[in-house]
């Protein structure tokens, strides 16, 4: 079979099967396609010396691009060996580099506070206009249901139900979930919907222009936000407050598999690095709080004064 040939019915599989998305689609076609080109069209019937040539090819690349393509090789594999189109799984001859998953980034509780202290004095020194009544609902929603900036921007204009404390949602890979929406973040989109003079024939909540609010513009109005709020607008986007969303649930005792249902991830490992957050903050506390710590300082005394010309 050729190489082209197997590619599509591979990805033909995930996007009925697995239901994966767009953009996962071509991530993947693109991979597979540069390791048969890399392999002379030969992709399909390599043996285990062609594909360790591959880990050589791939050398000046991340170790992160390393991991993606060589995974993506190795569900391809498995496909071929379950579709019978090979007999064999060479999984093993792809280079499997150690990728430490960076930690995302987050904010604590007191920049959470300080973003709706400043959009609380906006209201009041604006007396409630169209744009900051929309700029509060869109961060509360943010904060508040840890929805995606694509599922935010999109959502349609009465998918929020005054009588309904959730909603449900397509959100990435095409897959639904049910997302718990809170109190204050239903009033800011009610108050939004009743004041934000929308058009009436507008099928978006947060229309723009002919279409819905951008992407780009949601990340514009946030770092504006952080800046006005004095937090560096570099710490912060859209994707920050998801995250900073499940992690202050996590603190908060929230179940895993709960989080994972609310963010719509659909393998729980992605869940999971929240887990490292959370423990991060918890090795700090341990290490300012704990009275075994205290002990410690008081047996090595206090801090020697600073001499002269020192800084304190």
């Amino acid at each position: 079979m050729k190489d082209s040939e197997a590619i599509s019915q591979f990805l033909e599989m995930l996007a009925a099967e697995g239901g994966a998305a767009r953009n996962t689609l071509l991530a993947y076609g693109s991979d597979l396609r540069g390791a048969s080109e890399l392999l002379g069209g030969r992709l399909v019937a390599a043996d285990a010396a062609k594909l360790q040539t591959l880990g050589a090819e791939w050398m000046a690349l991340s170790r992160t691009s390393v991991a993606r393509k060589a995974s993506v090789l190795r569900r391809f594999f498995a496909f071929l060996e379950e579709e019978g189109i090979r007999r064999d799984d060479l999984s093993d001859a792809l280079p499997r580099p150690a990728v430490q998953r960076a930690l995302p980034r987050t904010l604590s509780h007191r920049d959470i506070e300080r973003l709706f202290d400043t959009l609380e004095e906006r209201r009041r020194d604006r007396h409630a206009d169209p744009l900051t009544l929309r700029l509060i609902a869109l961060v509360e929603l943010l904060y508040g249901s840890g929805l995606r900036a694509t599922e935010l921007v999109s959502l349609p204009r009465h998918a929020l139900r005054g009588d309904r404390p959730f909603l449900i949602l397509r959100g990435k890979g095409g897959r639904e979930r049910l997302v718990p929406i809170s109190d204050r973040a239903r009033v800011a989109v009610a108050e939004w919907a009743e004041r934000g003079n929308v058009p009436a024939d507008q099928p978006w909540l947060f229309p723009s222009g002919h279409g819905h609010l951008s992407r780009v513009r949601l990340f514009q109005l946030v770092r504006e936000l952080a800046a006005e709020a004095g937090i560096p607008p570099q710490r912060i986007s859209p994707h920050v407050l998801r995250h900073a969303f499940a992690t202050h649930l996590l603190e908060g005792g929230a179940d895993l598999r709960a989080l994972q249902t609310m963010l719509g991830h659909a393998d729980i490992g992605t869940t999971q690095i929240y887990t490292h957050v959370n423990s991060a903050h918890l090795v700090e506390l341990v290490n300012a709080r704990h009275p075994l710590m205290d002990a410690a300082r008081r047996r090595r005394g206090p801090a020697p004064e600073p001499g002269p010309g020192q800084d304190g």
